[in-house]
């Protein structure tokens, strides 16, 4: 269950962080401005609307710190199929500086300090 008082905390964490004020967060998030103050003062407790749009707003937010307080205020940027795609990593071609040939690439593997891994793949 949610410490409101607590959730509440973390959201003015998350405006003050990022230097808005509550018109502008509620802006960035697509809620009226008095639904930041009903939940600040603890009149209303958010909704899971309420959340996801923080978070879609936000995706830098870790879902857990938000709701729970544990974890880190951010989660780690991590490289998606989809952002891989983007960032033409399916289609790109590095310079092999030894025998001057372009290389594919073929796979990604992000190693975690947990010992933890993704393996990202172009499936050509």
């Amino acid at each position: 269950m949610i410490d409101i008082t607590e959730f509440n905390s973390r959201l003015e964490k998350i405006i003050n962080y990022y230097g808005l004020s509550a018109s502008a967060f509620s802006e960035k998030i697509s809620v009226q401005r008095s639904s930041i103050s009903h939940i600040i003062s603890g009149r209303n407790k958010p909704s899971l609307d309420f959340i996801n749009k923080v978070l879609k707003a936000f995706p830098e937010i870790d879902l857990i710190w938000l709701l729970s307080g544990r974890g880190k205020f951010t989660v780690n940027t991590t490289l998606t199929r989809s952002s891989a795609t983007h960032l033409n990593f399916k289609s790109s071609t590095l310079l092999n500086d030894k025998t001057n040939k372009s290389e594919i690439i073929d796979r990604i593997v992000i190693f975690y300090q947990d010992g933890s891994f993704k393996n990202y793949t172009t499936n050509s």
